[in-house]
């Protein structure tokens, strides 16, 4: 029995498709996992399996059971705001997939950027987002225990961001290496791991997080930095001050929502992760796709070495961040 098979079976013992005919349709874009729309008797939904090599240039082989972590995290974050989470319908015995409802009339929060449609209010309500889950599951011992991923949050991003541009830079390889151990020891609040536009629908009552592979109970520092990481490269990339302005209300919103901890504490640990990342996502293993331009890369390059040098917090990185280095 093929793979297909194995899904479209699953798909009938949860009860989602009848016995006729089903189609799988390929929907692109996905880098770690196989992603298909299915029209079915309840409308359409959208069916992921997570692949164990990732479709990157370098191997990056990542565990497969992130498809459980992912479910895990949807339906914690429905617990603290339904409306930021698409909804869960079954997990599926083949690979660990499974099938979510499909939000029709939502486009993808990159794909708005990528056209210059840059809602900054919309920044500052996936600041918020962020920030809601991070409050929520703060210190929380049951969510520390639902998500015990160190080896596939290492897999899937400590080592392909950190410690692999770590390996090839011998002048930042201490700074980066000691970021690396502080970011897998502090046990803070659960983490998406991958907050990111392409993985962020606009609905009319705001921004969808999709794609939670990466879910672990961490430092909530990285994925405000990692968001933030998007939004300055696409800044580069497009030349627009906006989204620096972007990012200004992502972080602002952000810091406006923290009730766990010193935010300074935060903010600055965000700027140091900030900066690591800039410089892994145009040297690292999973090179932003956008910047090709050698002068685009190195005002990426310059800006994100001399903020691992001597960090600043996340606000003040925004707020400084030159798209050109002219």
């Amino acid at each position: 029995m093929t793979v297909d098979a194995d899904i479209i079976d699953g798909l009938r013992d949860a009860g989602l498709v009848g016995e006729g005919d089903v189609v799988l349709e390929p929907l692109t874009g996905g880098v770690s996992c196989d992603v298909w729309k299915v029209e079915t008797p309840g409308g359409p939904i959208v069916v992921k399996r997570p692949l164990p090599q990732l479709r990157v240039a370098a191997e990056w082989l990542a565990p497969v059971e992130r498809g459980q972590s992912e479910v895990r995290w949807l339906r914690r974050a429905r617990g603290v705001d339904a409306s930021i989470a698409p909804e869960v319908l079954a997990e599926l015995p083949t690979g660990h997939a499974f099938a979510m409802r499909f939000l029709p009339g939502c486009p993808v929060w990159k794909d708005e950027l990528m056209a210059g449609r840059i809602d900054v209010p919309f920044a500052a309500q996936v600041g918020q987002g962020i920030a809601a889950v991070h409050a929520a599951t703060a210190h929380n011992d049951d969510d520390r225990a639902a998500f015990p991923n160190d080896a596939m949050f290492r897999a899937l991003r400590v080592d392909p961001f950190l410690l692999y541009v770590a390996q090839h830079d011998a002048e930042l390889a201490p700074v980066l290496t000691a970021l690396a151990g502080d970011l897998t020891a502090r046990k803070i609040a659960l983490v998406h791991g991958d907050v990111s536009p392409k993985n962020i629908l606009v609905s009319a009552e705001g921004p969808v997080f999709l794609d939670a592979e990466c879910a672990t109970y961490g430092d909530p520092a990285f994925d405000l930095a990692f968001c933030t990481t998007h939004l300055l490269l696409k800044a580069v990339w497009l030349g627009d001050a906006r989204l620096n302005e972007a990012a200004v209300a992502l972080v602002t919103a952000y810091r406006a929502g923290i009730d766990w901890e010193d935010a300074d504490a935060l903010l600055l640990r965000a700027g140091e992760l900030t900066a690591a990342l800039l410089l892994a996502r145009v040297e690292g293993k999973s090179p932003a796709p956008y910047l090709t331009d050698s002068v685009h890369k190195r005002a990426v390059r310059d800006q994100a070495r001399a903020l691992i040098l001597a960090p600043q917090p996340i606000d003040a990185l925004v707020a400084n961040w030159k798209r050109n280095l002219a």
